[in-house]
Order: C-alpha cells, then sequence, then structure tokens
C-alpha cells in the first residue's frame, strides 16, 4: 500500500504505487484513433464505440478524471473526481460496449445503448455500489477492473434525446445496476486531492448529472447512422 494523506474533509488516502501506464501509452492508442477532423461529413457529429474523450459536467464545469490515488473509505478503490482543467491527460475515457461486446469500433452510440467508460491511464472502468461517497453521502463512484475488465457494476447506460449520442448534446448516464445518475455537486476534496470535485451517483435526474462529449479523439462512424432506425 502507498503512503497514505489526510485530506481537510477528513477522509484517509492512498496513492497507489502498481504499475502506471503513463503518458505514451495514451500517445500510442491515440495514434491508431482517426482524428476527429478526418471524419466522414455523415455522423460527423456522433460519439461512437471505440473512441476516446473527455466528459464535461455542464452544470459544475469540470471533466470527468481518474488517477492512482485510492479512496480512504468506502470501496478503498481507485478515487474518481472532477476536474477543472481541460488539458490533463487524466481525465481521457475509451468508449467500450459490456463484456459480450455490443459495441462495435466506429459504431455510433445508440441512446438507451449500456456501455463501458475505461479510463485510459489506468485501465479501471467507470464503477459505483452501495457505498457512501466521501463528501456528500450519495453513491461513491470509483474505478474499478484490471486493463478494462472489471464486472456487471461497470455498465452505465446512455440517456439522450433522439437515436444517437450526439457530440453537441447534453446527455446523461444512468448506472444499470443501481439506476443512479453519474454527478457532481460541487463540494470539493483537500490534500492530496485539493480542489478536485467529488463525483459520485444521484438518485434523480436533474441539472448536476448532465453531461458532454469535449476534447478526444472519435472513431469515423463505420455504417451511416441515418441507414435505417434502431428501436431502443
Amino acid at each position: 500500500m502507498g503512503p497514505s494523506c489526510r485530506s481537510s474533509a477528513g477522509a484517509m488516502w492512498s496513492a497507489g504505487r502498481g504499475r502506471a501506464a503513463g503518458p505514451a501509452l495514451l500517445g500510442l492508442l491515440l495514434t491508431l484513433l482517426v482524428p476527429s477532423s478526418g471524419a466522414a461529413k455523415t455522423g460527423a457529429g456522433l460519439v461512437t464505440c471505440g473512441s476516446v474523450l473527455k466528459l464535461f459536467n455542464t452544470q459544475h464545469r469540470v471533466r470527468l478524471h481518474s488517477h492512482d490515488i485510492k479512496y480512504g473509505s468506502g470501496s478503498g478503490q481507485q478515487s474518481v473526481t472532477g476536474v477543472e482543467a481541460s488539458d490533463d491527460a487524466n481525465s481521457y475515457w475509451r468508449i467500450r460496449g459490456g463484456s459480450e461486446g455490443g459495441c462495435p469500433r466506429g459504431s455510433p452510440v445508440r441512446c438507451g445503448q449500456a456501455v463501458r467508460l475505461t479510463h485510459v491511464l489506468t485501465g479501471k472502468n467507470l464503477h459505483t455500489h452501495h457505498f457512501p461517497s466521501p463528501l456528500s453521502n450519495n453513491q461513491e463512484v470509483s474505478a474499478f477492473g484490471e486493463d478494462g475488465e472489471g464486472d456487471d457494476l461497470d455498465l452505465w447506460t446512455v440517456r439522450c434525446s433522439g437515436q444517437h449520442w450526439e457530440r453537441e448534446a447534453a446527455v446523461r448516464f444512468q448506472h444499470v445496476g443501481t439506476s443512479v445518475f453519474l454527478s457532481v455537486t460541487g463540494e470539493q476534496y483537500g490534500s492530496p486531492i485539493r480542489g478536485q470535485h467529488e463525483v459520485h451517483g444521484m438518485s434523480s435526474a436533474n441539472t448536476h448529472n448532465t453531461w458532454k462529449a469535449m476534447e478526444g479523439i472519435f472513431i469515423k462512424p463505420s455504417v451511416d447512422p441515418s441507414a435505417g432506425h434502431d428501436e431502443l
């Protein structure tokens, strides 16, 4: 176990000393993807499976973030926070399907589709479960698994209007297993992650849980999304 620190809120934190993916892995992954500027006009405004992106909370203006620092309470798993910086490599997430697939590379993500969000630099999946969050006592959100493989509590349903997740549209992420929405309500941590915002799950849909796709590398759509209609 790595060194522990206590925040001003009284929570203990543990800095991990495991194998770090580092910026080199991120750079390698991004070179394998098609830049958004090269996407075809058809479906160019859609989020697609396999894309790497940052998610921006529209109410509190922070990006979804994780790092090799574990919660000192609750589950003790890797913490997930919100950060104001737009250039932090620890805020990249990859869009993937469930363990049985269902999200082929380049296919537009449908409204109502369940996906996994995998943290690029640590290989852990966005996750929640019935533990209280450290500051607000909502439901804890963590990053869990190894090399992109976790469990059924890593699945989130994309809630949006229309047929597909559009990059300019605000969406919500509702957890499949517990029905909470991925949220931020403004609470901020002390040391060692001073100023970062708590991310947690809330039971109701509201202004605290709307997100937009921001900086990222988007896979060119592999099919014309207007060619047919998918029933949800």
